[in-house]
């Protein structure tokens, strides 16, 4: 193409990548009445900026190819700052490594535009990263925003023509604009891999806590698993000594393969809102749902509410993707009137949200029955709902 025609198809990438990022979203009008469901995702790989993927420069990219790709862009951490929802996305290239971008919107729902350049996040000193993800962003109450993600290396003990063999630790950095970001020492357990660490928000006696899932392996959690729980002294070079099991995985469950928890808990006058996912095998192969469950005030690692199943599960469209059948979720956001936006990934290719309220949330969490562990259980406790439920109809019917 000569430079006429390169310049009117630039320009058509760029009105088309604007079209997108300004389309409006729209609740599914069909629901629980838990949460909306919105009709099209907040961020796709197609939402990544044009300059990032193609070479604009007729002289080095005549005939406008894409240069460096972007897959997917999911699971990711969230904020409200200065009036603007902020999401912080594991943007996944084309090679196959995934980094940290922000992206910011004004009514969480729709129109998120990303910053002008991805996060440049500090490696360590002789301990580079091979892979980045899943970022978990809490503001804590020393002042500072802090990043917890998966720090994913090759497993140095590998043999030899094992090229998938690897070890996931907690990275740490943390920042005061978004734009800066210290990297501090990598979260330091005495189980041999970490993934899914998240930070609460307030001190305990002074100390910093950890959410955990400490597991034997990069994928299988072996003898481990469940999440966690432990404290530590400082966040420069944190160390948690002790580690306990606040939420365990259980046997023909949501959760009975896996299970961690998701952004950093909301808090509420009943307890600690928790938000968390739970894997279980198929003969399709892995399921990630999402599930919640509500942590004591003074004391978060004791678990006081726990509804059975799952809280939400991929639908239509959001099974289907590089890894199919999957939600999950590192963010959410507690705006000062009492909505709540929960961000999810589907099927490790995009990002989604669904709205509701602190109210519907504590609601939920207090008043659905727990778990009963087996079939008799279920049905006895779903008997006593229909039976409540006939008296309520009858009278229905009289008036």
């Amino acid at each position: 193409m000569n430079k006429s025609q390169f310049s009117q198809k630039a320009r058509q990438l760029l009105a088309a990548h604007e079209k997108l990022i300004k389309r409006k979203n729209e609740i599914i009008k069909e629901g629980n009445g838990i949460f909306n469901r919105y009709k099209y995702p907040v961020l796709t790989g197609a939402h990544a900026p044009v300059q990032w993927r193609y070479d604009l420069d007729y002289k080095t990219n005549p005939s406008l190819l894409e240069r460096i790709g972007v897959n997917a862009a999911f699971n990711v951490g969230a904020i409200e700052h200065e009036g603007k929802i902020l999401l912080f996305v594991r943007v996944e290239g084309a090679d196959r490594k995934s980094f940290f971008a922000v992206a910011e919107s004004k009514n969480g729902v729709d129109n998120f535009r990303f910053w002008d350049y991805p996060i440049t996040m500090p490696e360590l000193p002789g301990s580079p990263d091979t892979n980045v993800y899943d970022m978990r962003v809490t503001g804590h109450e020393d002042g500072w925003f802090y990043g917890m993600f998966c720090a994913e290396r090759k497993d140095p003990d590998a043999p030899k023509g094992d090229l998938s063999s690897a070890v996931a630790q907690c990275g740490i950095a943390r920042t005061k604009d978004f734009v800066t970001w210290d990297r501090l020492p990598d979260l330091k357990t005495k189980s041999p891999q970490q993934r899914n660490v998240v930070l609460h928000p307030e001190f305990i006696d002074g100390k910093y806590g950890f959410y955990t899932r400490p597991q034997d392996g990069f994928i299988s959690a072996g003898s481990g698993g469940g999440i966690g729980w432990g404290l530590s002294n400082s966040i420069l070079g944190a160390t948690i000594d002790e580690e306990t099991i606040i939420d365990d995985r259980q046997y023909h469950t949501i959760k009975e393969v896996k299970n961690g928890l998701g952004p950093a808990p909301i808090k509420t006058d009943k307890g600690w809102l928790q938000l968390a996912h739970g894997v279980r095998n198929t003969a399709a192969g892995l399921r990630y749902v999402l599930y919640m469950f509500l942590t004591d005030l003074n004391e978060p690692n004791k678990q006081i509410a726990s509804p059975a199943g799952y809280f939400l599960a991929p639908e239509g469209e959001e099974r289907v993707g590089d890894v199919s059948n999957v939600v999950f979720s590192n963010g959410w956001v507690k705006k000062k009137n009492g909505e709540v936006f929960i961000y999810y990934g589907s099927s490790d290719t995009r990002t989604h949200v669904v709205t509701t309220t602190v109210g519907k949330l504590v609601d939920y969490v207090l008043n659905t029955p727990p778990d009963g562990l087996r079939s008799a259980e279920s049905v006895k406790t779903r008997n006593e709902l229909i039976e409540r439920n006939l008296k309520v109809m009858k009278s229905l019917k009289k008036k």
